[in-house]
């Protein structure tokens, strides 16, 4: 019998499903590790953006599973909507059986405050964030529609949408202070907003660090990805830690019994009848 860790939240994000960089089987390997009360899925799981129905394997259909089993088991699962899966902000603040979706997320800690969201929406300028951040609770949700209104317009001039990735790979220098900003950002939004933690992915870099400016200070948290660094976040014991797949031997845990090996139909099939029952 294999004993699972025990922890109160895992956060997970940029997994980006349904590409040929996503590592499920590692993925699969952890969450098969774990037995949280609340898993939160921050951004960027399915890449419906990349998505080609030619490239869904086994292995990434078997993290779905995983995932519906999760919430049939009980657990709560929130879905924090990203850049990659932006079509799912369609149907934000919608709750189907333990799965919820939103586009931000504020949970209460032991007395402490938590603040999640993807991060894709400080990609249109930073300077923009930085300006709304003194419109106090609006500066987020402007933020998004902000995001929004520039995909929009960029879709109909026939241009692509904004890609961070793409925007910081030519200079390294230039990644670095995106990157630095990033987090002061979020950080100044968070203690603006009198959050004691900020929980972001987007940016594939794992990082717990407590940021400081003359209002306050705020811990930063950043889940990392599951496509080079093979990272979470967890809380446990009113306290947060960056879990590293690399930095752990989990081989007894490589996949259930059970859905190693399903074929791909009776994946799809056991996928959707978790769905159906979720729905009644």
């Amino acid at each position: 019998m294999k004993i699972k860790r025990k922890v109160e939240i895992a956060v997970i994000s940029d997994v980006h499903l349904g590409t040929y960089g996503c590592h499920a089987k590692q993925l699969l390997t952890y969450l098969n590790s774990i037995q949280p009360k609340k898993l939160i899925l921050n951004g960027d799981i399915i890449d419906i953006w990349q998505f080609s129905k030619r490239y869904f394997p086994k292995s990434h259909l078997r993290v779905i599973k995983k995932i519906m089993d999760m919430s049939a088991d009980g657990v709560e699962i929130i879905y924090v909507t990203g850049n990659h899966d932006e079509m799912l902000r369609k149907f934000s603040d919608m709750t189907i059986g333990n799965i919820s979706i939103v586009d931000k997320a504020v949970l209460e800690l032991d007395g402490k405050k938590a603040w999640i969201f993807h991060g894709d929406v400080f990609d249109v300028s930073i300077q923009n964030a930085k300006w709304l951040a003194k419109l106090g609770g609006y500066g987020y949700d402007l933020l998004i529609l902000l995001n929004r209104l520039s995909n929009w317009l960029l879709e109909k001039l026939g241009k692509e949408k904004y890609s961070l990735s793409k925007k910081i790979k030519n200079s390294v220098k230039r990644a670095v202070k995106y990157i630095s900003d990033f987090e002061q950002v979020a950080s100044d939004l968070a203690i603006e907003n009198g959050y004691d933690y900020v929980i972001c992915g987007h940016i594939h870099q794992p990082k717990m660090v407590i940021k400081e400016n003359k209002y306050g200070k705020t811990m930063y948290l950043n889940s990392g990805d599951w496509i080079e660094n093979f990272t979470a976040l967890e809380y446990q014991f009113k306290r947060w830690k960056v879990y590293s797949y690399n930095n752990d031997k989990l081989s007894p845990f490589y996949a259930d019994e059970d859905i190693k090996d399903m074929e791909v139909k009776d994946l799809i099939a056991a996928i959707t009848i978790v769905d159906q029952h979720a729905k009644h």
